[in-house]
């Protein structure tokens, strides 16, 4: 047998043959010309066309995809008109190079400058590149790379997937996911984990296995094991045995000893949240409302945001729903907020500080939400992400007071909200842990980059303290403020057993991960829970932080988790 470590990031066990992706798009020739007699002017005008193609093929797939897949496609479908990308190109058609090499040489430059700049604007770099390979296949007249076609469900291994591919991957074709790259929070985990896919990422030779290979796939322990032998075929059986057990919640998360830990989904607009009422969900802990924008040049009416809050607000009614403004940045460009030429994007204005340099968007976004709330039965809840002092909290509060909005709330993404969580919680009504983010600042880990996954994992004893704090500042002076937790470690359910022990009151999360969660929460008491926060906390290293916890946790093994 030979095995590939990674790093798991959606739990299951699974036995399939492998489908490699295809090949990419071959590389131009260096010092490729236009054809004889072919002008400048003709040549971009093809590029642009091709340009335009890709655009409204992704936007076309958009359309039948929903949540994180919709938002993913969407953002790609802008790049392939992007006019730093189309531009770059035409002026080297302008010096007599070919449309497919002027078109290649402007994404490597556009890729390499989003590299250097870092966080969330290198992550967009892979985009990049993925959509330079569409455009040169357009020109050609040949199918783009994508998900291979097959009769029967297969595992599907690549180096690592394009945005485009993992937003339209088909759950009833596809077993599970292993790359070779990325990382624990790239688009591949964020969408295989949507999806309730097994997966692994950052497997390194991985991908060099034939297709046809065996393999046994465990997203839990991420590993991959070529030529599985009895003992792992077992260990599949005994999963696909109990995965039932995970395959419907009860509608109520609490401990074995009856404290409520009352479980969440995250959504990105009214299909998702139509999709978590139908898993059970006890409400939305982060609606991610700049997915209701990215299909957008502009900024929508009042009116139309409004309707789009409505629809989610409908399928929960008398129930939380809490709405994220929009959390614009280089990770979610928005062309009427987001400034491409940041140096240092990750840590510039992004979520609530496009307030700074574009007002008027959050306020007319907020009179959307009031008026959109106006009309609904659903209990609504708004918070800023990206808070990070006091003065911050309190102006955000007065906005929603402006807009009739009764319970603002912050984001705790920034570790000096952490820090001073009992001045911030003064201010508004609740606080959510947005841990992806939290982790990627305490760390200084681009949550991106698969060389950093044992950095960036909110195991990290460091995270799980500022985790603590958060809590203990809301309850100081007798504040007693709801803290939740909206981001991936909410999802894992070892983590959700520590951050109940931690005093969270909450937990939201992809829909498919709440009956994994309940059923492990269901399994310890909230005193439990308390040692194994104590536990993890003690521990000198994130490793060793999760490995104590789950070993007090059999309940993992059992189910495969």
């Amino acid at each position: 047998m030979q095995n590939f470590p990674g790093v798991g990031v959606s739990p299951g066990r699974i036995i399939g043959t492998i489908r490699q992706m295809p090949k990419p798009i071959s590389e131009p020739l260096a010092g490729e010309r236009l054809p004889e007699g072919a002008s400048p002017e003709e040549a971009t005008a093809q590029l642009k066309t091709a340009a335009k193609a890709v655009h409204d093929e992704l936007k076309e797939r958009a359309v039948k995809a929903t949540g994180d897949g919709k938002a993913v496609l969407e953002a790609t479908a802008l790049m392939a008109t992007d006019t730093m990308l189309i531009k770059g190109a035409g002026k080297l058609i302008a010096r007599g190079t070919s449309a497919e090499r002027a078109i290649w040489e402007s994404g490597a430059s556009v890729s390499e400058m989003l590299l250097n700049l870092g966080g969330y604007m290198a992550e967009r770099a892979t985009d990049v590149l993925d959509v330079r390979a569409r455009i040169v296949a357009e020109l050609r007249g040949v199918p783009a790379p994508g998900i291979p076609e097959s009769d029967n469900p297969f595992i599907l291994v690549a180096e690592d997937l394009a945005p485009a591919d993992t937003a339209t991957l088909d759950p009833n074709k596809i077993l599970a996911l292993v790359t070779a790259g990325g990382g624990p929070q790239s688009h591949t985990a964020i969408i295989a984990r949507s999806l309730g896919l097994p997966a692994v990422v950052a497997a390194v030779g991985v991908d060099e296995l034939p297709d046809g290979t065996e393999v046994f796939v465990d997203g839990a322990a991420g590993a991959i094991t070529a030529d599985p032998d009895e003992s792992l075929r077992s260990s599949a059986e005994a999963w696909a045995a109990t995965a039932s057990l995970l395959a419907e919640f009860s509608g109520t998360g609490s401990t074995a000893d009856g404290h409520l830990v009352p479980l969440l989904a995250n959504v990105g607009g009214a299909k998702d949240a139509v999709a978590a009422a139908a898993l059970g969900a006890e409400g939305v802990g982060l609606f991610r409302t700049e997915f209701c924008f990215l299909e957008r040049d502009t900024e929508p009416s009042v009116e139309e945001q409004a309707a789009a809050y409505k629809g989610v607000f409908d399928a929960f009614p008398g129930k939380k729903v809490v709405l994220r403004t929009l959390d614009a940045g280089a990770d979610k460009p928005l062309p009427f907020l987001t400034d491409a030429t940041e140096p240092n994007p990750a840590l510039g204005v992004r979520g609530y500080r496009t307030d700074f340099t574009t007002p008027g968007v959050l306020d007319r976004q907020l009179e959307a939400i009031g008026l959109a709330a106006k009309g609904s039965e659903a209990d609504v809840w708004v918070m800023a992400p990206m808070i990070s002092t006091a003065e911050e909290a309190a102006r955000f509060a007065s906005m929603c007071a402006d807009a009739g909005i009764r319970t603002p709330g912050v984001m705790v993404e920034v570790p000096s909200a952490a820090l001073t969580a009992e001045a911030i919680l003064r201010e508004v009504g609740f606080a959510s842990l947005g841990t992806n983010d939290l982790t990627q600042y305490a760390m200084a880990a681009d949550r991106q980059l698969g060389p950093l996954a044992g950095l960036n994992t909110p195991w990290q004893p460091a995270v799980l303290r500022l985790v603590g704090l958060t809590v203990e500042g809301s309850v100081a002076e007798g504040h007693n403020k709801p803290v939740g937790v909206c981001g991936e470690a909410a999802a894992d359910p070892a983590l959700a057993v520590v951050l109940t022990g931690l005093g969270v009151s909450t937990l939201s999360m992809t829909a498919r991960s709440l009956a994994a969660v309940a059923a492990v929460l269901k399994t310890v008491t909230l005193a439990e829970a308390q040692e194994l926060a104590k536990l993890a906390l003690s521990a000198p290293s994130a490793a060793e932080a999760r490995a104590w916890v789950r070993a007090k946790l059999p309940v993992l093994e059992e189910l495969g988790l």
